[in-house]
């Protein structure tokens, strides 16, 4: 048994979520936040069998794509003088942890 732990951007989670949920794997959803943007993320941890993993990385990667955001960004060029400009950052897609399950209790 594997325990799949998949990082998504908000705008995902919903998609992700139910095509997890419709293929037949069990999802819990834990709100948490991201370092480098500070952007809302959903933390999906989904138990399933070893030969299950590969079928549900291949949901997870189609309803969560890369794209681009421009998102202002602020420098300081002197003491007390700031600029605000727009960097292209890239957003969405998912980070995926495998984890080995060495017990499973559903009490």
């Amino acid at each position: 048994m594997k325990l799949i732990l998949a990082i998504v951007s908000n705008d995902d989670s919903s998609a992700v979520s139910s095509a997890l949920t419709k293929n037949g794997y069990q999802v819990t959803r834990l709100a948490t936040t991201g370092g480098f943007l500070r952007a809302g993320n959903t933390t999906m941890i989904c138990g399933c069998d070893d030969d299950k993993v590969d079928a549900a990385i291949d949901l997870i990667g189609q309803e969560s794509k890369r794209r681009t955001e421009v998102v202002p960004s602020t420098a300081s060029y002197d003491i007390g003088r700031y600029a605000s400009f727009p960097v292209e950052v890239q957003v969405g897609g998912a980070t995926i942890f495998v984890l080995d399950v060495e017990k499973f209790l559903k009490l």
